[in-house]
């Protein structure tokens, strides 16, 4: 394992300054649980050789620690264990301090880029199996939408197809019950009325005075254009759904910390039922930022996951295109490690889409 030289910076998320005697009590304190997942008490901490200090000494610092808010006792006996604010301060320095390690991953990837979603699969099960824990990756979602072009045709008597094109292609079929026959004139009609009408327009652009004067210009057939109008709002809240691929679930059930019956189901089951993960897709402070996101605890958007850590990052494949990696853990989580691979996997996807422009 790699030689971490990358102290804990001297100041909290409060302001509150930290001398380096109790900087390196408390990173002793992170780095140990990190490593072992059982309370850490002050004989173990006496034992790193670079401290030199007294058992006595060690306990009255991690007093001091204990107060700030740094560190926690879960039992009256046992050692101490980080707190969320520990967490954060080791977070916000392995970010502001770490080097890229790069894996050679490219490779791999490009083998299964053929399609894009091939290719966030292969991200996911890549990731779950170098950090060993669990990874989502959500599908690239479209910042705007623009309708392209919409085509009507009657297949039937009874029957109209409404086919809704965007602009990034995504194509949507709807079918209308007809009440009587129409007119293959109407038809044409109201498929130049809509277009002329809604082509090139973002969908944060159609409003309801357009849909009205729609309706207005369909005259007699204005309910024919409302239903019309009803499968092309269909079609967009369609488009919105997210699709996530999670890899590693079961990793989760390698930590202790984790094992509560009911609080694993609960994990579980929401790696299973994807829609719980889409306050994770949304909770998007800024598509254009392309950094790394830790989420501690109560951080997390996701309600099952409070009592985990989450790390993030967004990946782009173009203007306007973007998605989510996260990848789910213990609080005593390698930070290091999955920032590491995080940033190396999102610099191989870079280097991937910019090859397929």
């Amino acid at each position: 394992k790699q030689q971490q030289n990358d102290g804990l910076c001297g100041k909290g998320s409060d302001g509150v300054d930290l001398d380096e005697r109790k900087m390196k009590i408390l990173q002793a304190v992170i780095k140990n649980y990190l490593e072992t997942g059982e309370p850490v008490g002050s004989r173990t901490i006496s034992k790193y050789t670079d401290l030199n200090l007294s058992s006595a000494t060690i306990r009255n610092e991690m007093a001091d620690l204990e107060e700030m808010g740094y560190i926690l006792q879960p039992h009256t006996s046992a050692g101490r264990i980080p707190s969320d604010k520990a967490y954060r301060l080791y977070v916000d320095t392995v970010l502001k301090n770490k080097e890229k390690e790069v894996d050679d991953m490219k490779g791999v990837l490009i083998e299964k880029a053929d399609k894009i979603d091939l290719l966030l699969k292969q991200v996911a099960k890549l990731l779950a199996e170098n950090t060993n824990y669990t990874t989502m990756v959500s599908k690239p979602r479209y910042e705007h939408k623009k309708i392209k072009f919409i085509q009507l045709n009657q297949i039937s008597d009874v029957q109209l197809l409404v086919i809704i094109v965007l602009d990034n292609n995504h194509v949507n079929n709807k079918f209308i019950d007809l009440a009587y026959p129409i007119d293959d004139n109407i038809v044409s009609q109201l498929n130049f009325l809509i277009n002329a009408a809604l082509n090139g327009l973002d969908v944060t652009e159609i409003n309801l005075a357009i849909m009205q004067d729609i309706k207005e210009k369909a005259g007699e057939y204005g309910d024919l254009a409302s239903s019309i109008l009803d499968c092309i709002g269909e079609a967009l809240n369609d488009e919105e759904a997210s699709e996530i691929y999670t890899s590693g679930a079961t990793n989760i059930l390698k930590y202790p910390e984790l094992s509560d019956k009911e609080k694993m189901v609960e994990l579980l089951s929401t790696f299973e039922e994807k829609q719980r993960l889409e306050a994770w897709v949304n909770d998007e402070a800024d598509p254009e930022e392309h950094g790394i996101q830790v989420y501690i605890g109560d951080e997390s958007p996701v309600e099952a996951m409070k009592n985990c850590s989450v790390v993030t990052a967004t990946y782009k494949i173009k203007e306007g295109v973007y998605g989510k990696i996260g990848i789910v853990g213990p609080k005593r989580m390698d930070y290091e490690k999955v920032v590491g691979t995080l940033e190396n996997c999102m610099q191989q996807l870079d280097d991937i889409f910019k090859s397929k422009e």
